[in-house]
Formats: structure tokens, C-alpha cells, sequence
């Protein structure tokens, strides 16, 4: 793998969020100048990691672009408005609206003379015709067309895809794009509307085990299937992905494919508990089936994700269940009061 050297000064784009909060948090570690930027209020960021430039601005403002690059050699564009299947279904729109940010964070960068620029693709930039069994075949790279992305999110993130590449053509700005799979694990959303499946189960189990009443809710018949790949994996696959001369969308992901009913069974192992499962057939669904072929990216980079599906939801079962125990304990005391 070729290594860009001397790139010391970066920016993390939506780094208030999930994946970003972990990413500042490595790159700070690996001796790094790190500059994140979130539009989000500093309170609400997921993290701020010890020895970190932290600025609120407004992404999706080109003026807001030029004070975030500015002096800046590489860019990890992870800002979007997004979230987990319901939020992307309820909120197109305003998904698309994410287009303004790479779009003025690729022409500040390119402005500036910035070195190189990821972007944060998704999984939902493939054609939906491929992913309509729960049996379904992994998705490669070239899968993505001929080009019927997931509603709203996954045009927006296809679109953005082509910008890169064209600004590369056009105008000499290396760039790097990753298509992620459904990345999870601490430090992230499990209650507020955007989480992703994993989180909300393990909230929900975390619930039940804490309240005792085991029931919980599973949107559609719990046999849509999915792979998940734990943050540090994901950080870990970022870096190769920026640090290397492959110029081409590549997946990052896992290729354990889950099905929904199998991850609760798995996160009860974890609790200790069985749950009832009451489906709610007409709840947010995406595709019935989708799993990431990884042979392209352990051809370039000689690597497949390290951590097991198992381990890395005990560590988040772990993680939301303190959080909510905290929380309880915080509002009987209160009530106590």
C-alpha cells in the first residue's frame, strides 16, 4: 500500500457525529493536527476528543467551507443529515440537502489546495433490484449500476460519488471514497430517532432487562438481513482507504450477514434475558436483504474487519445499557427530590 507521506492537518467534517467522533479521536492519536467541524451545538457532539480543534459551522455554507479547510491537507468528509431507516425515509429531502455540503466542501477544498479529500459514501447507493431477497447475493462495487439508489439518502450519496471522481478528472484534487455498511458501536445514537438497528435493539433489550417488562418491537417480520461492521473497524478501514492510491467507490463493511431476528437472539445472549417479539409488519423497512463483497478492498489492502459481530454488540449492549441505568438512577433521585 502506498502511505501519503507528511499530511499532518486534517479536517473532520460532521466529526460532532458518530463515525467522525471516533475518526478525530484515531487521527488525533496517530499525532495529528485534527479540526472538526460539526454543525451542531458542542453539548450535543457524540465526542470531542482530548487535543482537538473543535468549530461549530454550517457545512452546507460555502463561506462556512473556506474557514474549515483553511490551512487544512486533508479532508474526511463524514457530514450528512442522516440517521437509521425510519429517519431516511421521513426525511428525503432534507437527506439530499447533504448534496450542498460536498458540493461547497469540494470547491473550498479544491480552492485551498487541499492534498486529498474523503468522502463517506453508503451501501444504500446500490440498486435496489439486487437487494429484494433476504438471501441475497454480496454487493460489489460495480453493483451500484446500472443506478437505482435507495430513495432520497442513497441518490444523494450516488450523486456525490460522481463529484469526487469528476473533481479528480477535472481538477486534479485527489479524492477517496468508501461506501459504508452499516456501521455501529459506542458513543452514538440509540434513542433519539436516528439510531440504526443495532443500537435501537439493544436499547430496546437494555429496556426490557432494566424494567422488567420483556417485550419489545421489531419492525417488519425480522428477517431482513443485513452485515454490520463495528466503528474501529470502520476508522481502521478509513485510513487505509485515504492513505492509499485506490481512487475507485470500494466497500467497507462486514461480510456476517445477520438477519434482524438472529441479532436479537444474540443481543439476549448478551442480557441474559429472552424477550417477546411483537412485529410491527407496517414499521420503516429498507431493502429485505443486503451484505457487502469485500474482495475488492482485501485485494488492495490486504485487510478484512478484525472485530465479530457478537463481540462488538456486547461492547454497545454494554455501552447503552450504562447509559440508560445512569439515567434512571438520575431520575429517581430527582423524583426523590
Amino acid at each position: 500500500m502506498q502511505v501519503i507521506s507528511g499530511r499532518h492537518t486534517v479536517l473532520v467534517a460532521g466529526g460532532g457525529g458518530f463515525i467522525g467522533g471516533h475518526l478525530a479521536r484515531a487521527l488525533t492519536e496517530r499525532g495529528w493536527s485534527v479540526r472538526v467541524a460539526d454543525i451542531k451545538p458542542l453539548d450535543d457532539w457524540y465526542q470531542i476528543p482530548e487535543g482537538v480543534e473543535a468549530r461549530r459551522l454550517d457545512l452546507s455554507r460555502i463561506d462556512d467551507c473556506r474557514e474549515a479547510v483553511h490551512g487544512v491537507d486533508t479532508v474526511y468528509n463524514l457530514a450528512a443529515d442522516m440517521g437509521g431507516i425510519a429517519f431516511i425515509k421521513s426525511h428525503k429531502a432534507d437527506c439530499m440537502l447533504s448534496v450542498l455540503i460536498n458540493t461547497h466542501l469540494l470547491l473550498a477544498a479544491r480552492d485551498a489546495g487541499v492534498q486529498r479529500y474523503f468522502f463517506a459514501s453508503s451501501a444504500c447507493v446500490y440498486n435496489v433490484d439486487r437487494q429484494i431477497e433476504s438471501d441475497v447475493t454480496p454487493l460489489k462495487e460495480a453493483d451500484a449500476y446500472p443506478a437505482m439508489a435507495e430513495d432520497g439518502y442513497g441518490w444523494e450519496k450516488l450523486f456525490s460519488e460522481r463529484m469526487c471522481r469528476h473533481f479528480m478528472e477535472d481538477f486534479g484534487l485527489e479524492t477517496r471514497v468508501a461506501r459504508f455498511h452499516n456501521i455501529y458501536g459506542v458513543n452514538g445514537s440509540y434513542d433519539d430517532g436516528r439510531e440504526k438497528a443495532p443500537a435501537a435493539l439493544c436499547r430496546k433489550i437494555a429496556e426490557a432487562a432494566l424494567t422488567g417488562n420483556h417485550e419489545i418491537e421489531i419492525w417488519g417480520d425480522g428477517e431482513q438481513t443485513r452485515s454490520f461492521m463495528y466503528v474501529d473497524d470502520c476508522v481502521k478501514a478509513i485510513q487505509m482507504v485515504v492513505d492509499g492510491p485506490n481512487a475507485l467507490p470500494v466497500n467497507v463493511g462486514s461480510i456476517e450477514r445477520v438477519s434482524i431476528n438472529e441479532m436479537v437472539t444474540m443481543i439476549e445472549r448478551i442480557a441474559g434475558i429472552t424477550v417477546r417479539r411483537r412485529y410491527r409488519l407496517d414499521g420503516p423497512l429498507g431493502v429485505r436483504g443486503r451484505n457487502s463483497d469485500n474482495t475488492m478492498f482485501k485485494e488492495l489492502y490486504g485487510w478484512e474487519p478484525t472485530i465479530g459481530l457478537s463481540d462488538g454488540l456486547e461492547q454497545t449492549y454494554r455501552w447503552i445499557f450504562d447509559q440508560l441505568a445512569a439515567r434512571q438512577v438520575s431520575e429517581t433521585h430527582l423524583y426523590a427530590m
